[in-house]
């Protein structure tokens, strides 16, 4: 299996292999999230129909999901390498939400650098990819803040749970990119927080 199951270990947050142990944690987490009709966030009592759906799709090698941990070791959230492509080493990084404990501080920005890092240093990934609703704002400001690059939009790509359709900013980094969004990341991380 390309990307193999794996735990990647930071300062402020860890990514372990999602399993039905972070169900709880998860559920919890999610707890006022939800809202936003351009991005999916699973309700506390759909975590664990979320969390079997993920790991359906690992067991097709198209998915390998993760939950985030804190600092303190609780699930506060989940992220993926998704739309894995092996024989091309393509990931996209997606299908990532937060808790509200867990955002505006450095979680999400750790678990980018972990991310990446393993995707270009470990598994020699040619690309890596962020997938967004053209409508979210904040996600492509976020995607653009890592220094992604904005490969095109994909128009009437999907057909969301209201029956709108989804138009998809496609971003993504390359390996000879992938040193300037490190260094990015790292001062990121480094800088005083308010």
């Amino acid at each position: 299996m390309w990307p193999s199951p794996i735990t990647l270990t930071g300062k402020h947050a860890s990514l372990e292999p999602l399993a039905q142990t972070h169900a709880a944690d998860l559920a919890s987490a999610a707890k006022g999230v939800q809202g936003l009709w351009y991005t999916s966030i699973p309700t506390p009592d759909a975590v664990q129909a979320e969390i079997d759906r993920r790991l359906g799709l690992q067991t097709t090698g198209t998915m390998l999901p993760f939950a985030i941990l804190d600092a303190k070791g609780a699930a506060v959230g989940m992220t993926t390498y998704m739309n894995v492509d092996a024989g091309n080493r393509r990931v996209e990084i997606g299908s990532t939400w937060l808790g509200r404990s867990a955002q505006r501080g450095p979680v999400n920005t750790e678990c980018k650098l972990l991310l990446l890092s393993h995707a270009f240093e470990v598994l020699d990934c040619v690309a890596v990819e962020f997938r967004t609703h053209f409508l979210n704002h904040q996600s492509r400001r976020a995607i653009e803040r890592l220094g992604a690059k904005l490969d095109g939009i994909l128009r009437n790509h999907m057909i969301m749970e209201n029956g709108s359709m989804r138009d998809t900013a496609v971003y993504s980094i390359l390996p000879h990119e992938w040193p300037a969004v490190c260094a990015n990341l790292e001062w990121q991380l480094a800088k005083p927080r308010d």
